[in-house]
């Protein structure tokens, strides 16, 4: 019996022992910091002095109101389990990789302080403006007088560790009036990428609920858009026809102009719960999807759209370049954002690269072999069919990306490669210019397939530009304009890839950009990268300078898991919107 009590005494002591041991431990372990969650913490919401706007819009009747019973809801379900979009970046601790990790944060040290001196410069001679203009020091409006240098550039102030200089900016948003304008219009795509996108992102990534107040003010002034008799925006947003119900959509508008505002009106959804935002975009998507294998080149839809009367395949030119670009870069960016619930947005992407890679892709003839691609011009015609124009355009320079992303979200390893042929094609364009940067449009010699051809020295003679590198036929426009899509892919590739070759070609691009924009107050674009020697300067930097390029310039140099692909969409203004979970 003793024996036996003895026993218990001990298993009841050393039960005891354990509980003791397994609360201790765990107390131990809450006092431990939480480095993941205390890294993906949003700051508390800070108090500003918020002005409403003088009208709110969300109080204007509808005159071509949808049927509560017809709006289109945000997709339902948990978001699927997409393939992942980053390489699997291992850290190096080697002495090589120490190296490495501090050159990094040196040339990252460098565009900061590119940006530092733009907004700078923009906060002294152009504050609550939309533009800086560079050279003279004065401020510009452009789009509305809403501070659209202010608004575009909140979320690169974020990332880049600029909390003062952030938290100043959200100060002024607070004040902005969306009905106190000069202007009697605005571009409703303008808007919808620079404005509204930039006030989500910079939400998404602070979590300063003024940004989203003032989003929720300008997202229902731009949802009025979509009061037409097509239900379909009209390319400019007039105020007043908005406000009597007579708005009506163009007939003969930029394609990319009314069908690119899906991700802002989608993220707008899902962070405020109103479905009427979705239904706006859904609307447009259905459009695309009915008239995609209708056009005179089937799979992609021609450059200018009659939404009036919703014909979208009467016209005969095709082209991911100027007035296009973004319709087809919102593909696969809508299927990640959407977490591949919404189907459609993969057989839009499908068939227009399929079609794309038939018809606009093309080598040029170069007398290395370089393995490179661009995206030229398609033009169709009863009498000779498909003819293909070999001419590269800077802002055609976001197709490498675009490649890459849907490579991977699609298991598309085809369109991997492509997307690194047309990238090493944009950078090989900037090695080859003086200033060592890309004219805006330019000629090249076409081989006659996506293979290699023999390099043509009599051809070359006949139709190349001597005074360029060979291979090129002119620099039509040789303007550069503070452009991002060439960098926005370089950077979209390093991150898919892990690739270092991308971080050393967007090195070589900053300095030369650098050095050929460069004025006393910020940077300008440059009328003629062919010059040999000092540059001129035409006294214009837009919005998209300190937004896009300098932020994707400060994001390849960065550790991958800022802003990774794999938790933000970035619209076509760069603005990172993070993917629900």
């Amino acid at each position: 019996m003793q024996s036996t009590m003895a026993t218990i005494l001990r298993r009841s002591n050393r039960f005891v022992v354990i509980v003791f041991c397994i609360c201790a431990l765990y107390l131990f372990a809450s006092l431990l910091p939480r480095y993941k969650e205390e890294e993906e913490e949003v700051p508390k919401p800070r108090d500003y002095a918020y002005v409403p706007s003088s009208f709110d819009w969300s109080t204007l009747p509808q005159r071509h109101p949808v049927p509560e019973s017809e709006i289109a809801s945000l997709p339902k379900g948990k978001p699927r389990d997409l393939p992942k979009v980053q390489f699997a970046f291992k850290a190096d601790a080697s002495s090589l990789g120490k190296a490495r990790t501090q050159t990094l944060a040196n040339r990252r040290s460098e565009v900061k302080d590119a940006l530092l001196k733009t907004w700078t410069s923009y906060k002294k001679h152009a504050w609550m403006s939309d533009e800086l203009t560079p050279v003279s020091g004065k401020g510009k409006n452009v789009f509305g007088g809403w501070a659209a240098t202010l608004v575009d550039t909140l979320d690169t102030l974020w990332i880049m560790d600029l909390r003062a200089e952030f938290y100043e900016a959200v100060a002024a948003v607070a004040t902005i009036d969306w009905a106190k304008t000069d202007q009697t219009a605005c571009n409703f795509f303008e808007t919808t990428i620079r404005h509204l996108g930039g006030l989500l992102s910079a939400y998404d990534l602070s979590g300063e609920t003024v940004l989203l107040r003032k989003a929720i003010e300008l997202g229902d002034m731009l949802y009025t858009a979509f009061d037409t008799s097509t239900r379909m925006p009209p390319f400019w947003f007039d105020f007043d026809k908005a406000k009597e119900g007579t708005l009506r959509p163009g007939t003969r508008d930029p394609s990319a102009a009314v069908t690119s505002s899906c991700l802002e009106f989608t993220r707008l959804a899902q962070i405020t719960g109103e479905n009427k935002y979705y239904d706006a975009i859904d609307r447009i998507t259905r459009l695309l999807d009915r008239t995609q294998s209708s056009t005179r080149l089937p799979g992609m839809w021609p450059t200018f759209f009659d939404m009036a009367n919703l014909r979208l395949t009467q016209d005969n030119d095709f082209t991911f370049g100027a007035l296009a670009d973004s319709l087809y870069e919102m593909f696969p960016k809508m299927y990640a954002l959407l977490g591949g619930l919404e189907p459609v947005y993969e057989k839009l992407y499908r068939d227009a690269m399929e079609t794309a890679t038939k018809h606009l892709l093309f080598r040029p003839m170069v007398p290395d072999q370089a393995d490179i691609l661009f995206s030229g011009n398609a033009y169709v015609s009863q009498d000779s069919g498909v003819r293909l124009h070999p001419e590269g355009q800077h802002l055609a320079c976001f197709v490498g990306g675009m490649f890459g992303l849907g490579g991977k979200l699609f298991n598309a390893e085809e369109h991997l490669e492509i997307g690194e042929k047309v990238t090493r094609g944009c950078v090989w364009a900037y090695d080859s210019m003086p200033t060592g940067i890309m004219p805006e449009i330019f000629g090249l010699l076409p081989c006659p397939t996506l293979e290699a051809c023999d390099w043509n020295e009599k051809e070359w003679e006949a139709k190349g530009n001597k005074a360029l590198r060979k291979g090129f036929q002119n620099a039509r426009d040789a303007r550069y304009l503070l452009r991002p899509e060439a960098i926005e892919s370089v950077f979209m590739m390093y991150r898919i890839t892990g690739k270092p070759e991308y971080q050393d070609a967007a090195w070589r691009m900053f300095q030369s950009i650098r050095k050929a924009t460069e004025t006393e107050l910020a940077f300008s674009a440059i009328s003629d990268v062919t010059a040999q020697g000092e540059t001129a300067k035409t006294d214009s930097m837009e919005s998209f300078w300190p937004a896009e390029t300098l932020k994707y310039f400060y994001l390849i140099f960065s550790p991958p898991d800022v802003i990774s692909l794999d938790e933000y969409v970035l619209n076509t203004e760069a603005h990172p919107l993070k993917r629900p979970r």
